[in-house]
């Protein structure tokens, strides 16, 4: 669930960022400033809405006096032509947090549809993940948009789950070795995974007791070959050189989940405009 600790700091940031030391010159100068004016959020991209909460808080702060009417919810799919949400406030307040606002709805929503068509392409499984891959100070909006669109979130960063990768074992000796060390120093607090490069890295992560093992840049069939070496005694996990096409044939391999970077890295804006309704 998104909370509002999630995108106040980012928002206020990207408000300063954008207004500057003086404010929004072009209003200020037009606009006495007590004009009062109703915009509507038209979507113009098919596909599914998310970030309503943090649209609606920039002309919040801007103006505690505005507010925002919704239509639709995060998570609902809306169609161009749909208007989502209708903003009321100080005419000034609404023009000047226009483009802040529309940024992050349009990234959030068009993470949202990007997960949802991955998802839908999985079929019952694998379990799409998404990434550490995420825009600094957006992680949890990413990770929540992820969500929205009915995928899953693997770890959150590097304090909720122990992800013993390649430059781990090869520092450490071995995954038996990694594996040791993290169980002794955390004991069952923490789920354990390790990537493994080859067969014989995954019998090893299977020996050590790891609770889910990540079958990294290998074939379809590596995978499903690992997969019954595995036996149900780990969870597994397709990572690297995967595609939305891939996607659709994991399903033979028997793999638990795969996960994507580019569910929050690579993602085309999802268009909306915010059109003038009236001025007061």
């Amino acid at each position: 669930m998104i909370e509002k600790k999630h995108y106040v700091r980012l928002i206020r940031t990207a408000l300063k960022e954008d207004l500057g030391p003086v404010g929004d010159v072009t209003s200020k100068s037009i606009f006495s400033g007590k004009e009062r004016a109703v915009f509507t959020l038209l979507a113009k991209d098919d596909g599914i809405l998310c970030g309503l909460d943090p649209f609606t808080y920039t002309f919040t702060v801007l103006d505690p006096s505005s507010s925002v009417e919704r239509f639709f919810s995060d998570g609902d799919r809306v169609t161009r032509g749909d208007i989502v949400a209708r903003v009321r406030g100080k005419l000034t307040a609404i023009l000047s947090g226009e483009r802040t606002a529309l940024n992050i709805i349009s990234h959030l929503s068009a993470i949202a549809t990007k997960s949802a068509v991955f998802r839908e392409a999985a079929g019952q499984k694998p379990t799409v993940l998404d990434t550490r891959k995420t825009i600094p100070g957006m992680r949890y909006l990413q990770k929540y948009a992820v969500a929205t669109g009915g995928a899953s979130n693997h770890r959150i960063g590097l304090f909720d789950m122990v992800l013993i990768k390649d430059n781990h074992v090869d520092a450490a000796g071995g995954i038996s070795i990694a594996v040791e060390r993290a169980r002794k120093r955390w004991g069952k607090r923490f789920k354990i995974e390790v990537e493994t490069r080859t067969l014989a890295e995954v019998a090893e992560a299977l020996e050590a007791g790891v609770d889910r093992i990540m079958l990294d840049n290998m074939s379809n069939s590596q995978m499903k070959e690992a997969v019954t070496l595995i036996a149900g005694r780990a969870e597994t996990e397709a990572s690297g050189n995967m595609t939305l096409e891939r996607l659709k044939t994991l399903g033979e391999t028997g793999v638990d989940f795969v996960s994507f970077g580019e569910l929050t890295h690579t993602v085309t804006v999802f268009d909306f405009s915010l059109k003038q309704e009236s001025v007061e």
